[in-house]
């Protein structure tokens, strides 16, 4: 393997250990020096918790696990000469710009990164890590102080109004911009409570913070949710979160207010809605007739989404209940192709 992937291997190692509890001596204060930062990640940003950030790193260890790894490289064109690539990460959940990190370095390309100001003690630790462990990277892993500049393409990710920016100052470049997305499941009503429960994973992980994380459902005309409400009793935790319960609190009185429809499990909204993104502790739904017509609605809004989950059978890619946080190396965001944008780019 390249230089490149077998520092990323080492990185997996380490991360195998940390979140394991195990402790290589190679390592020595790394250990200690990580378990003070996913503390202050916490501290820093509340929804940042210590189980999120856990759950975040053996994220990263399943994606570059070796054989996926090696399989993950054999796409990949090595740039001959590097390039600067800037890299604008999101901060909405722990570590979530890694996989823009670890796609431009394993390019043999340079990376400038503009951290969130929400999420940038992770990416700085293993950008240390990497250059500890891999001497080359040390001249190609840079952090962005102010404004960007020097760079020859673009990787940004944010909102739809960030992406306005995005576009008019990175437009010339060659560029990926991404802009929000969300995700849905589609329920035929015969689920069993198993199915429900790992749907209630879909839902929480993250505190619904990712465009991975379910914000609506598409059930079947008079579905009733009493089931499903019992299936995910055991994530009321998420009200131990002051924020996650502040934003409960206020969506309830909004609607509350306003007298608009709701159904509500002191932990849960669930309101019928037409829209895609639903508020923090809040689940919208749409009803159906036939599932040609579900099939027909998300072609219309298919641009807009991230993850489908679904036990029926539908014309697109599906994901199985409870598995939409977990994504595995070969899922790009927005269904964009980073390896292919970076070799196109290195041809270029």
């Amino acid at each position: 393997m390249e230089k490149e992937a077998q520092a990323f291997l080492k990185l997996n190692d380490f991360l195998s250990d940390f979140t394991h509890e195990r402790k290589n001596a190679i390592y020595k204060g790394k250990y200690t020096e990580l378990d003070a930062l996913v503390e202050q990640c916490f501290l820093y940003n509340g929804w940042f918790t210590k189980e999120n950030v856990l759950k975040a790193l053996q994220g990263i260890v399943l994606l570059l696990e070796e054989n996926n790894l090696k399989e993950f490289c054999k796409q990949i064109n090595k740039a001959k000469i590097p390039k600067t690539v800037a890299v604008i990460m999101a901060g909405n959940i722990p570590a979530v710009g890694f996989h823009d990190f670890m796609c431009v370095l394993l390019s043999g390309n340079k990376i400038l990164i503009k951290p969130s100001s929400d999420d940038k003690f992770l990416i700085t630790f293993f950008a240390d890590f990497l250059k500890e462990v891999e001497p080359l990277f040390v001249d190609r892993i840079f952090f962005a102080e102010g404004k960007l500049q020097n760079f020859d393409a673009v990787i940004a990710t944010g909102s739809n109004n960030s992406s306005l920016y995005f576009e008019r100052y990175f437009g010339k470049y060659p560029h990926i911009i991404r802009k929000n997305r969300s995700s849905i499941a589609v329920l035929s009503g015969k689920e069993g409570r198993g199915e429900l429960t790992l749907l209630g994973n879909d839902v929480f992980d993250y505190y619904g913070l990712g465009c991975r994380n379910v914000s609506k459902l598409f059930v079947p005309k008079g579905y009733k949710f009493d089931a499903f409400y019992e299936s995910v009793f055991g994530f009321s935790e998420v009200l131990m979160n002051k924020k996650y319960a502040n934003n409960h609190e206020y969506n309830r009185a909004i609607y509350l207010l306003n007298q608009e429809k709701f159904l509500d499990n002191n932990f849960l909204i669930i309101r019928e809605s037409s829209s895609l993104h639903s508020p923090i502790g809040v689940l919208f739904y749409e009803e159906y007739e036939n599932i040609d017509k579900v099939a027909e609605r998300i072609k219309d809004i298919e641009d807009e989404l991230q993850c489908i989950v679904s036990g029926v059978s539908l014309p697109f890619k599906i994901i199985s209940f409870g598995n939409t946080q977990s994504p595995v190396i070969n899922d790009f965001s927005d269904n964009v192709n980073t390896i292919h944008f970076l070799n196109k780019f290195e041809l270029n």
